[in-house]
This record gives structure tokens, sequence and C-alpha cells, in this order.
């Protein structure tokens, strides 16, 4: 049955291997075992129930609370040529009884459900008279008390598997489980432990950055400008912060949406439909938008706020990089939101709840804080021990140069003690920079021996630098919703001159993608089909596969078949239409080189292309003087990748006979344009040359000069 498994990701998804912990976790269930799946968002979770679906007789349920996620996962089944439905509040009567009238025929593999569907005894009724083989529970940390996202109508789903005629197999997935959250998931669905399966917790292709003490807006608005072409969710604390955030962007000129609980059903669905079909890139909201997005393709994820909680940010910023490409988690912190999410919890009535609530609100200040491997604390919350760094997180990769703004630090500090502790951000940064605000002199403050001391700076300069020295716990910040500045022990350490205060450098903005001209081509195609088949872009192709089709330039459908992510629906659908428009674009840029390959598991060999040494084939065999063309044609490869192959070999120190590459002449040419160009860029070099002197030819002749071999 596993072989049949492997055959079906094949066919359907379009990828030859399983990814860490898919294949236990089927072969659990193949065998009859009830299993809980722990896997970190985008690792593939729902793979480990729609290939068992295919493999074994009858349906299979999938109960999940998030009613877009049903819709977009439908979408994406049926693209594959998967038979799928879903029965949720946004159906009427009779859409619903058309549903469960095809699941019972047969006609329906996977039918998705929301947990508060089971309440109905009618509707109970009915679905114990489908021949269900298969429960899959998503989100199953919602089960559990101690979790993030308790929720009562998952209680009721244990009741559900024994009034079957013939109990289902039973699999429970979630991203986010600490271990106590684990071990209430197996009892309450009486699943043992045994039948756990963990794949760790670590996301190889996020890399996590925390920006402490910068003005927030202005790195938000570079960094949305550098990456203006890509995807990304900005998530704030309150329905407020995200109104607030929204009006700046589009002031800023950037096209954006927004999603809060405040408003309408009609509403949210517009601009998620819009973020869906990348109509606009980024969407600021609360935590409300994203836990039903399927969306692959999203690049970056930035918290504009501190969440309250690990659980909550991790699978918030999980919603970054599903497709297994490199993306970006950014957490942009103050002391001040913190304070802000202590005022939240403390509305809880019950105290039992506070109190986990404010348990759990102190990780992720200390998240905050900790100057060890980003990744790697986040590991250990949740039950990772075996943790190295990541090389990837802003702690890690930090070589920031500091500076010694001890003095600045101690006027601020001074300041503070002066106004009594009394006072917040904003006031101590207008009696420093000696404001004339009206309040300043009824307080007094303008006779302050420290009045003005930095009237060379702007208020919100002055603002900034509190936040720094807040963000280093050199001023604390007091709860309640109107905190006030006071100095900590760290800080009367500053002002006694017995300690130092060193700023690093502020953390600069990163382009997230590297720009590719057919990545851009292929990424407009898909978006053209999906507008006319009426689906998001990524259910069409997602980025990984893009990607691999640069990586790999297939201009024929066997090619095409080797791309991760084709299976034999999409490639009899799409295949055609994208070999063709890489075909073109290779054509018009006869100087594109492939992108890198980009993968998770090990890569994939090429048809054809035999052992690690592949490369060396085709060098033989044009030694042996066959033509690049038709080596291309006998190995199913690309002419660039035959090239490729020739100028490895060549780099690798194998010999050639140049005078059949080139005449002497031809040689010359290739030398004057390179030494009035440079060797930066390749396309300067050939408009100086005759249209016979070939990409490859100038590509070799770099190769040999820097060889330093001669004719």
């Amino acid at each position: 049955m596993l072989d049949q498994a492997k055959n079906i990701l094949k066919n359907y998804f379009g990828y030859s291997q399983f990814r860490a912990g898919q294949e236990q976790i089927i072969e659990n269930i193949l065998t009859g075992n009830d299993t809980v799946g722990i896997m970190p968002t985008g690792g593939g979770k729902s793979i480990t129930y729609q290939v068992p679906a295919l493999v074994l007789e009858g349906i299979t349920l999938v109960i999940s609370p998030l009613i877009s996620l049903m819709k977009d996962q439908v979408d994406a089944l049926e693209q594959a040529g998967i038979s799928a439905a879903y029965i949720n509040s946004s159906l009427s009567s009779s859409e619903i009884s058309e549903r469960m009238d095809e699941a019972a025929s047969g006609d329906i593999k996977l039918l998705y459900l929301a947990p508060e569907r089971l309440e109905s005894q009618l509707f109970l009724n009915e679905l114990l008279t489908l021949p269900v083989s298969l429960v899959a529970i998503d989100e199953a940390h919602c089960i559990s008390q101690w979790g993030h996202d308790f929720r009562p109508s998952y209680l009721r789903i244990q009741t559900l598997f024994h009034k079957f005629k013939k109990k289902p197999v039973v699999l429970a997935l979630t991203a986010t489980a600490t271990p106590q959250v684990r071990e209430d998931i197996c009892q309450t669905l009486n699943i043992p432990e045994q039948y756990t399966v963990i794949t760790g917790f670590e996301r190889s292709n996020l890399s996590f950055t925390l920006i402490k003490g910068q003005d927030r807006d202005k790195y938000l608005m570079n960094y949305l400008k550098q990456n203006e072409s890509e995807a990304g969710i900005i998530y704030a604390a309150t329905r407020k912060n995200v109104e607030q955030l929204f009006e700046k962007l589009q002031k800023a000129g950037i096209t954006a949406g927004k999603y809060h609980a405040g408003m309408s059903n009609d509403e949210r669905n517009r601009e998620q439909e819009k973020f869906l079909n990348d109509e606009i890139s980024v969407m600021v909201a609360t935590n409300a938008f994203g836990m039903g997005i399927d969306k692959s393709n999203v690049r970056y994820t930035i918290h504009y706020q501190v969440p309250k909680n690990m659980e909550s940010y991790y699978q918030e910023a999980g919603r970054a990089g599903r497709d297994g490409l490199p993306s970006e988690c950014i957490l942009v912190f103050s002391e001040q939101d913190v304070q802000l999410q202590r005022y939240l919890i403390d509305q809880s009535e019950s105290i039992s709840h506070k109190q986990n609530e404010l348990e759990k609100l102190q990780f992720m200040r200390e998240y905050c804080y900790t100057e060890k491997c980003l990744q790697g604390f986040i590991m250990n919350y949740f039950g990772d021990r075996d943790i190295k760094p990541c090389g990837r997180c802003s702690n890690c990769l930090d070589e920031r140069v500091s500076v010694d703004v001890t003095r600045d630090a101690q006027m601020v500090l001074s300041c503070i003690i002066r106004m009594n502790e009394r006072f917040g951000k904003t006031m101590v940064a207008q009696v420093l920079t000696g404001s004339s605000n009206k309040k300043v002199s009824e307080f007094g403050f303008n006779k302050l021996t420290t009045f003005g001391l930095l009237k060379d700076r702007s208020v919100k300069e002055v603002s900034e630098f509190i936040d720094y020295l807040t963000s280093e716990q050199f001023i604390g910040v007091t709860g309640g919703q109107f905190p006030l500045l006071f100095v900590t022990d760290k800080g009367k350490s500053v002002l006694k001159g017995n300690s130092k205060v060193n700023r690093k450098e502020t953390i600069q903005v990163i382009e997230v993608v590297k720009a590719d001209g057919l990545f851009e081509k292929l990424r407009s195609l898909r978006k053209e089909i999906a507008a006319a088949e009426g689906v998001p872009p990524f259910v069409i192709f997602s980025d990984l596969t893009l990607r691999d089709m640069c990586a790999k330039l297939p201009v024929t459908l066997d090619n095409m078949g080797e791309v991760k992510g084709v299976g034999a629906q999409k490639l009899e659908k799409y295949g055609k239409p994208f070999s063709e428009k890489i075909q073109e674009y290779l054509q018009e840029h006869p100087e594109h080189e492939p992108i890198v390959e980009i993968v998770q598991a090990p890569p994939k060999k090429k048809k054809n292309a035999g052992t690690e040494n592949s490369y060396l084939e085709s060098y033989d065999k044009f030694m042996a003087g066959e033509t690049i063309k038709d080596i291309s044609i006998e190995r199913d490869l690309s002419v660039n990748t035959i090239e490729n192959h020739i100028i490895r070999s060549v780099e690798e120190g194998k010999s050639l006979n140049w005078e059949e590459i080139w005449t002497k002449d031809q040689e010359n040419e290739i030398e004057e344009a390179v030494l009035k160009t440079g060797t930066d860029f390749l396309k300067p070099i050939k408009d100086l040359l005759p249209p016979e002197i070939s990409y490859f030819m100038i590509k070799l002749w770099l190769v040999k000069n820097k060889a330093g071999q001669t004719l």
C-alpha cells in the first residue's frame, strides 16, 4: 500500500518523495493506527491525509475550523484531478444536501467539515451513513485547554468516531503544540503516544529577524519598497492599529488590503480574495487573518507589534514560505507593546486563564531579549532539545558595529527621574528636545536642568532612542492603558557611571527574493490562467514549482514532467503553455542562466542525467565530435544545460580544442569587448560583438582567461 501511496504522490501531486514525517504518518494510517502528527506550518500536513484518502476505500473526513482554507484546498485538489467538497456555513441547505448525496454515491473522496457541523443531530445521523475510513482533525491543538486557541466544539469530535458502524482511523494534526498540549491531544483522542510523529519545529527556509530600538515606520516603508513585488502579511495587535497602519501605507502609495474582526464578512472576503489572487501584495491584519489561508507564496510576515504568545507568533510567522522557498519573518519589538498585550490579557475574568496567558507572554518577551539563535529559542519552547544555531536569523548573523552612547543615555535617564517617573515617552522626548508644548511649561519641566539637552534632535529621534533604551532594559514601562517610564536598576548603574551603553547600527532592509526575468514571466502567465479559471494563482502552480522550472528550463512536456509539483493532470492542462513561455524567453534572452535550484529534500536527478558526474558525459560526447544540439536531444536536456556541462568541465581543468570553438580573430574580438565593458554582466559584452559570437563562446573565453590557458 505504501508503494501505491508513492505513485499517488507522483501522479497527482508531482513529487517523487515524501517530506520528513509524511511517510511515517501515512504508513501508520494505512496499517490502521490512529496517529498524532506534529509538523510545522508548511511542512506538508495535508499530504498525510490526502494521499491515504486515495488509497483507502470510502471517504476521508477532514475536520477544520477554517472556511477559507477548505475552499483553497478543495480548489487545489480539483486542479490535481481529485474529487473533493466542503460543507460549512457558507452553503445553503440545498447545496449541503447535494454534496452529501455526492458523498453517499461515492463521487467524493475527501469531505471537509467545520466542527460545529457535528452539533446538528440531523446532520450527524446522515454523516454516520457514509463509508468513512479516515477522519483527519486539522488544527488539533484546539482540543487542548492548554492550547493557545482552545475551542469547545473540538471536544465533541472524540465522540464521533465510535458512532460509526466501523471505527475509522483517526489522524490529529497541528503545527504548534507544546509537550503539554501534545499530551492533552493524545489523552483526549485516546491515541497511544508511540503513534505521535514529530518532525521537529525548525523551518529551514525561514530567517527570523528582530528589530529593536529603530523607527518601526521607517523600517517598514523601506522594507515594503525593497520587496514590492512579493506577497507579505503585516500583523498588528488591534483593529485600531490595523486601520492606522493601513492609512499610512495608502498615503505612501503602497497598494495594501486590511482585515480585522470589525469589518463585515463581505468586506473581509473581498480583501482576502484580492490577496489570494495577487491583486494586492500586502495585507495588514490582526491575528484574525491567515488561519485559513493556504496561500503558498507569502514571502514575508512582519509583526508590527509583539504577539501575545509564542504559539500565535510561530503560527502567524510560519505563513511565510509555505512552498519551501526562502522567506523572512520579522518582529518589530517595543516594550510598550508588551504592556499593551498585558492590558488585553488583564481583561479576562478567568484567573487561571489570565495566569496562563501572562506566563506565555513572558516567554514572548524573553524571545525579544535573547541574544541566542532566534530559531533555536522557538524550537526549545516547543520541546526540541537537539538544537544548533540556525545561521540565518538576525542574532546569528549580527556583525554590526557598536557605538558608545552612554552620555546620551544618561541625559534621558536623568530626565525621567527629574520628571518623577510619572510620564510617558512622548512627554520625556519633548522635554529633552526643548519643546514649547504648553503642557511642558504647565508642569514646569522647562525649568529642569535636562530641558533642551537634546535640542539638536527631533522628538521622533529621541523617542526612537528611548525605545532602544527600553528594549535593552535600561528603562522600564509600567502596565495599564497609559504606560509610564521608569529607570531600572540596570539604568541606575549607567547613571552612576558604573556601566556603559553601546548601541549597534540599525538593521538594514534586505531583498528577500532575487529578481529573475523568467520567473516574472512565468508568474504573469500563472496569474492569467488563474484568472481565467477563477482560482488563486498558487493553486495553478506554487512559487517553488515556478522556481524549479527556472532551474530546469523544461522546453518539452517530458522535461516539464520532471518539475516538482507538476502531476499528470497539471502536466496535461498547463505543461504546454509554460514550456512554450520558457522556450520563448530563452530565445529572447540567450544569456539567461538557470537560477540555483532550491530544495528542502535531496534534489531529484533529471531524466537521463545519470550519475553525479553527468556533466562529464556531455563533455565526452562533445569532445567526440557531437554537436551541442545533438547531445541535447540525445540526453533529453536543454541546450543551455549541455553548454553549462561543458563550461563546468573546463572550469575543473578539462581541455578543449579552442580552434574548434572560435577563430583567432573572434577570440581577439571577445577580449576587446571585455576590456571595454568589464566582466560583471554578459549582455554588454554580447552587444559589442557580431551575432555569430554566442554567449557560450563568451562564457568559455571568460573561463579560459581566468584559468590562464593559451592556444
